[in-house]
């Protein structure tokens, strides 16, 4: 099938989300590579497990990433693999720090663009993207970043913790300005400094198996 790419300027900020259908040439394949892959806990930051994705996915993927890139981003110069890896959610709501149970930003220097790539075989729970109700920020980048954490901190102190689980829709700190589905090969990059977060339904069994698992492959780019 076809690859095609939809850009969607979300919230006050107008910031671009691209959605593209069909990003992988074969994602049955992919699917089947990640039932032997090695995954491992990610670290304090992704409520779950991380793998090495096979070596030739990007190759895959390159020439319609880079033209997302240029087309939707602006790019013009060199881009640098951050990170590219597997990755599935399975961490239970209880389990969750106060950080993984809020809105975040992946990154807040100059450059930064994120890809989610979608591979479940049927329809996931996808992404969502949200503003702070404080401050109005819908991005946060290294200007705003101290004002942000402040207000939020005041946020928490004023209306408690956040419960144990995943953001879901609007909050009293938090409102939800765009979301996407987690279609099977669908993928979306946006840039690092929107406000956003995994959008997993509460009861949404969340297994470490990749046949049956919130399965995605998640990337990190750097752009001069």
């Amino acid at each position: 099938m076809t690859a095609s790419v939809t850009v969607h300027r979300i919230g006050n900020e107008q910031e671009p989300v691209a959605a593209i259908e069909n990003f992988a040439p074969d994602p049955t394949a992919l699917r089947k590579a990640a039932r032997t892959a090695v995954f491992a806990v990610a670290g304090e930051h992704y409520p779950g497990i991380r793998g090495e994705l096979p070596p030739d996915y990007l190759a895959g993927v390159r020439p319609l990433l880079g033209a997302v890139f240029r087309d939707v981003f602006g790019v013009s110069e060199a881009v640098s693999v951050l990170d590219l890896r597997w990755s599935m959610v399975i961490a239970p709501p209880a389990s969750l720090s106060v950080e993984q149970r809020l809105p975040h930003v992946d990154a807040l220097e100059p450059g930064r663009l994120a890809l989610v790539h979608f591979l479940g075989a049927d329809k996931e729970d996808g992404t969502a993207f949200y503003r702070h109700r404080g401050t109005g920020y819908e991005t946060i980048d290294q200007n705003r970043s101290t004002t942000y954490f402040a207000a939020l901190n005041e946020d928490i102190r004023r209306h408690g913790p956040p419960p144990f689980a995943f953001p879901n829709g609007d909050t009293p700190i938090f409102e939800r300005i765009a979301r996407f589905e987690g279609r099977p090969n669908r993928a979306l990059v946006y840039r690092g400094r929107l406000l956003h977060s995994g959008d997993i339904a509460p009861g949404r069994p969340l297994s470490a198996d990749p046949l049956i698992g919130r399965l995605t492959v998640t990337g990190f780019f750097a752009a001069r």
